[in-house]
């Protein structure tokens, strides 16, 4: 009985202590939430910070663009001035017109070539297996292991002796030889991938070997083909080294273009930004338009 008594007596002692206990659990997890909103926020801000640091050059070089030269060569620069497109106009002057003509032919028939060859390449290397497979990924690797100035000279004397210097076709060739290992083993690190299952049910139901690739394989790793393919279409469009050298008057690239407008004498400012913007174009649209395919591809076999 006495220790009924004292534990109705206590009921009143514990819920008044349990009081202050639930006030003090309260203020904790409001000072959490509220250092976890301001750390949301303080992230938000500093990853609009650095995002606007690696567009500003690109922002100002559009802006640029729409100047006059007097006005681009200004410093300290001013953000008001006439507008124009006469730099567009002059560009296109120029014949950029030629030299965007054959990147665009340049990159995209080396894509589509490096993407005919790297896909069946790259499924006899993860799913059907070759014999000694792994000392075929090391040799596609191996061929990136020499810089591409070391093979110049050689290059340069094979083309010269074919009579194939400034050649779109043998340019074409080299760009496919630069680009078709990397797209065999990001098309590899795709197909591995696939559920096998998928593969052996295709296989149960008779499905042939360009069936089994083409119809059941490669819709699973679209995403991650198109990543491959808009990555090597940016090298092809933005390479300069080999173009530069081997090239004259007809293969010439956007590339060499853009640099031939760097002259000491003169002012070239507004002019270069404004090819330079269109130069950036078509591969800021591919990106643009593959851009959910593109993030789906790169993030395949991030997670397991």
């Amino acid at each position: 009985m006495s220790t009924h008594v004292e534990a109705q007596a206590g009921q009143p002692a514990a819920a008044s202590a349990s009081v202050p206990t639930r006030r003090a659990d309260g203020r904790t997890r409001t000072r959490r939430f509220t250092r976890r909103k301001a750390g949301s926020i303080g992230v938000t801000v500093l990853t609009w910070v650095v995002v606007f640091l690696f567009f500003f050059p690109v922002l100002w070089m559009i802006f640029t663009s729409f100047k006059s030269e007097q006005a681009a060569s200004e410093f300290p620069p001013s953000f008001i001035t006439a507008l124009s497109f006469d730099r567009y106009a002059a560009v296109f002057e120029r014949g950029m017109g030629l030299y965007l003509a054959n990147s665009a032919a340049l990159s995209i028939l080396s894509t589509v070539a490096v993407m005919a060859l790297a896909i069946p390449a790259a499924y006899g290397l993860s799913v059907r297996r070759v014999k000694r497979w792994q000392d075929v990924l090391f040799f596609f690797i191996s061929t990136k292991f020499m810089p591409i100035a070391a093979s110049i000279i050689p290059v340069f004397l094979l083309l010269r002796v074919i009579g194939a210097l400034d050649n779109l076709w043998a340019l074409g060739v080299l760009y496919i030889g630069m680009n078709l290992p990397l797209a065999i083993w990001m098309m590899r690190s795709f197909f591995a991938e696939v559920p096998y299952a998928v593969v052996e049910a295709a296989q149960i139901d008779g499905a042939s070997y360009s069936r089994e690739l083409w119809r059941v394989s490669l819709p699973i790793v679209a995403p991650g083909a198109a990543a491959a393919a808009l990555i090597c279409f940016i090298f092809a469009w933005n390479e300069y080294f080999l173009v530069n050298l081997l090239t004259a008057v007809v293969a010439r690239t956007t590339p060499p273009f853009l640099g031939s407008f760097v002259d000491g004498r003169g002012q070239f400012l507004a002019v270069l930004s404004a090819a330079s913007t269109i130069a950036v174009l078509p591969v800021i649209i591919a990106g643009w338009v593959a851009q959910k395919r593109l993030v789906r591809g790169l993030a395949m076999g991030a997670v397991k």
